[in-house]
């Protein structure tokens, strides 16, 4: 082969070289390109989704809980526990409070609250949402819900030894539930006080003397602090437009009183339509210490008793029944007033309590069965004990349609509106 064509096939080689290297830098370019667009419609994307649902943090929806201090630890009743993680808290928590739902709820429903209340108090609450009475369950009746609740506390403070003082919280009938769970608990805490001193447990005499002091001083063995409801039907759905949906209409409320079996025992309970072996309706004698159950000595022993009530706009439970007050002293509502701190807080009250005199007609009346005014029968009776009041008014927000909802913020989604009502339940929290 002759140099010429040695030059040839070296001068054909390199432009081969040229051409592949240039195919190369043409394909290199070309993905550039496409990941360049690629980028850009991603960025794309991301501006129109924010577009999109620019309004979901106004309502409190799907945001991040990544720097959440909080825990959430199931627990073996089917509730689960909230409280501070190890890096947030000095110590062991010693006040335990429990959340209870209302009708067809969940442990779920409290999740939001007991977030901000262990978030308030790293150091000092544990948070037990409970679940022995979630959704059908809710159908039981108000005493075996009550029974069901008190064995689920007493397991959890079994659980935690460190625990020294207690506190409830309950929604709508969850209130009900555990005011019944306490008398319970209260009963249950008197029979072990009376065995330690029969010789079961050996104590000194001046363990023995305070206990004599103060009999049934404490809740499931622990110090009562805070009973808490929110919009709860305290003097039942039965009449007196304790239930604002029907509008007051008495052909209504008659024909949902027949037809409350649709909710079980529960219904009954609430309707005032329960007379078992004869007795009063249970919310009637809730109202008072009974020989089985000391109900008024139970909600005595709490240092506050605080009633939340929507005053408009829930269309379950009236606002004198949540508030437990007599439609006269209800405020009226042109001098609610809006809170700087907290919008949605219209009126802050505090009640003594009633006559003495009054109570012992009260007891009477309660036993011979008279139930001819069994509203006023239950506001006397459980206003012999001081309540603070806090009323609540959403007008003005598009969740004020779901008010009996929102005030406890049970779907974080579309009840946010209710958070400055949680605030100002966990700031005004006795430790």
């Amino acid at each position: 082969m002759g140099s010429k064509e040695m030059e040839n096939v070296k001068a054909e080689t390199v432009r081969e070289e040229k051409e592949d290297q240039g195919k190369e830098m043409g394909l290199q370019e070309n993905s550039l390109s496409n990941q360049n667009k690629m980028k850009k419609k991603m960025k794309k994307k991301q501006q129109r989704k924010k577009k999109r649902y620019y309004f979901i943090p106004k309502f409190g929806c799907m945001r991040s809980d990544d720097g959440d201090p909080t825990e959430e630890k199931p627990d073996v009743d089917g509730g689960f526990n909230v409280e501070a993680g190890c890096n947030s808290r000095h110590h062991s928590p010693n006040h335990l409070v429990v959340t209870v739902n209302g009708i067809i709820g969940s442990a779920q429903n409290w999740r939001f609250a007991a977030k901000q209340f262990v978030k308030a108090y790293p150091n000092d609450v544990i948070v037990h949402c409970s679940e022995s009475n979630s959704s059908m369950l809710t159908f039981d009746g108000v005493d075996v819900m009550g029974k069901r609740l008190a064995d689920e506390v007493i397991s959890v403070v079994d659980r935690h030894p460190n625990l020294q003082k207690i506190s409830f919280v309950g929604h709508s009938l969850g209130g009900l539930v555990a005011r019944y769970a306490i008398a319970v608990l209260y009963r249950q805490d008197l029979k072990r006080k009376s065995g330690e001193e029969n010789g079961e447990c050996v104590e000194d005499e001046s363990q023995k003397s305070s206990l004599e002091e103060k009999p049934g001083g404490r809740i499931a063995g622990l110090e009562p602090v805070n009973f808490i409801t929110s919009a709860t039907p305290h003097l039942g759905s039965r009449g007196h437009k304790q239930v604002p949906v029907f509008c007051g209409f008495n052909t209504m409320e008659k024909v949902a009183s027949r037809a409350s079996w649709l909710l079980g025992r529960t219904g009954k309970h609430l309707f005032l339509s329960d007379c078992d072996d004869g007795k009063p309706p249970l919310l009637l004698r809730m109202s008072i210490d009974t020989e089985d159950l000391k109900f008024i000595s139970a909600l005595q022993s709490f240092k506050r008793r605080v009633a939340y009530a929507n005053a408009r706009f829930d269309h379950l439970v009236g606002w004198s029944s949540s508030s437990l007050r007599r439609r006269s002293e209800l405020p009226k509502r042109r001098s609610l007033r809006k809170n700087a701190k907290y919008p949605h807080i219209c009126n802050e009250e505090r009640s003594d309590r009633a006559n003495p005199q009054e109570e012992v007609s009260l007891e009477t009346k309660v036993v011979r069965g008279r139930a001819s005014d069994m509203e006023e029968t239950m506001i006397r009776g459980l206003t012999k004990l001081s309540w603070e009041r806090v009323d609540v008014n959403f007008s003005g927000s598009i969740q004020r349609l779901l008010a009996h909802n929102t005030i406890q913020v049970k779907t974080r989604c579309i009840n946010s509106a209710g958070a400055d009502v949680i605030q100002h339940m966990v700031d005004n929290f006795e430790l």
